[in-house]
């Protein structure tokens, strides 16, 4: 199906059904939270009844957004007549568990995603790898629906759209984007006040980690990497939340091509990575190696400890996909 082709499908499938869920992937971002709010928004324009769960806490930085109160972390035993994914390619990427999506019964699934790895785990899939974010899907979908944009779910979309872009330097960045950001504002979204949410509100925790992890950094060009434990963690008084974004003052130096910042797990858990790369090479490649996924140049995954063999194992198949592609150039 075309684009409009699946956005006319999807309408109709809403338009036939009554009560929704709508979930995203476990560790929540800003397209994650931005686009299941903003769907939020759209469906009760629509009529609809609508219950937003996630399994995981919502980092602070998002509290302004609208209808974030209402965010739930169980899923509803009353009946509902669809689920709604965004961004989270499996019901087990939820962190919701098989039990309690069993517990509802047999449920009718829409899955829409826009990273590579999206697989159709829905009864309806919409995968739009091309899409700069998911927030902006369901931009579409709200104005081919005819349901007016209020600045409360423009405001939601915008989010989703800044953080999924990294505010706006990805490559998935285009002219489109921009347009999209412009018309958001123009319905009521307020850069500056998202911006000083998401950028300028961070816990002194955050920092000290932070510290943490820069202590812990090496670089041999094209490669950085840096790494914190759990007791990194305790010292520097922090959350999981506060880990989120130091992969990116990793890529962001002079000479290096990717990165990885790894996160020691509780108890067996294993080590969680954040990858990050330039242009050429395809972390999400690497990623998938290891279960996981995202974007070319913005992917994720979870390795068996300890943190040494993680470090080894990831740092090896770095080295092969940076050789790789510096041989195809």
């Amino acid at each position: 199906m075309s684009h409009s082709e699946k956005i006319s499908a999807l309408l109709q499938l809403i338009g036939d059904r009554q009560r929704f869920l709508v979930s995203s992937h476990a560790r929540p971002d800003g397209d994650a939270i931005g686009s299941s709010l903003g769907m939020m928004h759209l469906l009760e324009g629509l009529g609809k009844e609508v219950v937003v769960a996630f399994s995981d806490p919502i980092p602070v930085i998002y509290r302004v957004l609208s209808g974030i109160d209402r965010i739930v972390k169980t899923l509803p035993a009353t009946p509902l007549d669809a689920v709604i994914l965004l961004e989270c390619d499996c019901r087990a990427r939820t962190g919701f568990t098989g039990a309690e999506f069993a517990n509802m019964g047999k449920v009718f699934t829409i899955n829409i995603d826009h990273h590579l790895s999206g697989g159709n785990c829905g009864d309806f899939n919409w995968i739009q790898p091309e899409a700069s974010a998911v927030g902006s899907l369901v931009y579409d979908l709200a104005v081919a629906s005819g349901v007016d944009i209020t600045p409360e779910m423009a405001t939601c979309l915008y989010t989703a759209v800044l953080t999924d872009t990294g505010s706006f330097t990805y490559a998935s960045t285009r002219a489109s984007t921009f347009a999209l950001a412009q018309h958001l504002v123009e319905r009521g979204a307020n850069p500056s006040r998202v911006a000083q949410a998401i950028y300028y509100s961070n816990p002194p925790g955050k920092f000290h980690l932070l510290g943490a992890a820069l202590r812990n950094m090496h670089v041999e060009p094209p490669i950085a990497w840096a790494w914190i434990t759990l007791d990194d963690m305790d010292a520097a008084g922090a959350t999981i939340e506060d880990s989120e974004g130091i992969v990116n003052y990793l890529i962001g130096i002079a000479g290096v091509d990717a990165a990885v910042f790894l996160r020691q797990l509780p108890g067996e858990a294993g080590v969680r990575l954040s990858l990050r790369s330039k242009e050429g090479i395809d972390v999400a490649q690497v990623a998938e190696n290891f279960g996981g996924g995202g974007h070319r140049n913005a992917s994720g995954c979870t390795l068996p400890g300890p943190m040494t063999a993680a470090m080894d194992c990831i740092l090896a198949h770095l080295r092969t996909q940076v050789s790789g592609q510096t041989l195809l150039a």
